[in-house]
């Protein structure tokens, strides 16, 4: 189904973390990208749990279904908007995050040229994606509803050379690249769901890939 319908009926119950959530804010907590006094903008923010409680001197999250912001505790503000189109002035914030989002819209150059476009010369730029690898293995985008049904939301798979293009013809460099891996860390979620058995057939497969820009000076 699509990522607004799928995200509309996952809203309910989207708070309990995931193998694939767990690890990849593990991964980005691990890039100490200091948010602490700085502006932050978090694209595609779900129900703002990232922001929930942050450091930074203002923090502002959007996304594209109103389910998911209606059903969040936090006090920073959101707003429905799409990636393609977001509602603020060219260099707005410091630091912009983009996490886990990108692989439900087909247009990388748009979402990349937004993101930098929003960020301030000398900031940076952070996205995370389902990885290729994990694709390839047979994973899917699926979760279940509020009454245990499960369902698969489109998911398009963005290489890691067309993720650095499109980044970079949008004034982005590359800083950093990390693989999140199935391994100890996400362990509990296996154990928990009585899947010991697919964990040690999975061990080492690249679950999670979390990119780090800097944007570049404007011409």
């Amino acid at each position: 189904m699509s990522s607004r319908e799928g995200y509309r009926l996952w809203a309910p119950c989207y708070e309990a973390e995931t193998a694939v959530s767990f690890l990849e804010d593990r991964l980005v907590r691990a890039l100490t990208v200091p948010v602490a006094g700085r502006l932050l903008l978090d694209a595609g923010c779900g129900v703002g749990r990232r922001i929930r409680g942050t450091p930074a001197r203002f923090a502002v999250g959007v996304d594209a279904v109103p389910e998911m912001l209606q059903s969040s505790d936090r006090e920073e503000p959101v707003a429905a908007a799409d990636l393609r189109a977001l509602p603020f002035a060219t260099a707005s914030f410091d630091v912009v995050w983009c996490r886990l989002v990108i692989g439900h819209i087909r247009e990388l150059d748009a979402t990349y040229a937004e993101l930098a476009r929003v960020c301030r010369a000398g900031g940076t730029v952070v996205v995370t994606d389902f990885h290729p690898d994990a694709v390839a293995a047979g994973h899917r985008r699926t979760f279940r509803d509020a009454e245990g049904v499960t369902h698969e939301i489109e998911h398009w798979v963005h290489e890691d050379a067309a993720h650095k293009a499109a980044a970079a013809r949008a004034g982005l460099a590359r800083t950093v690249r990390h693989d999140g891996i199935v391994g100890p860390l996400i362990r509990p979620f296996y154990a928990a769901a009585d899947r010991l058995g697919v964990y040690e057939a999975q061990r080492g497969l690249k679950l999670v890939l979390v990119l780090g820009y800097r944007r570049e000076a404007r011409r």
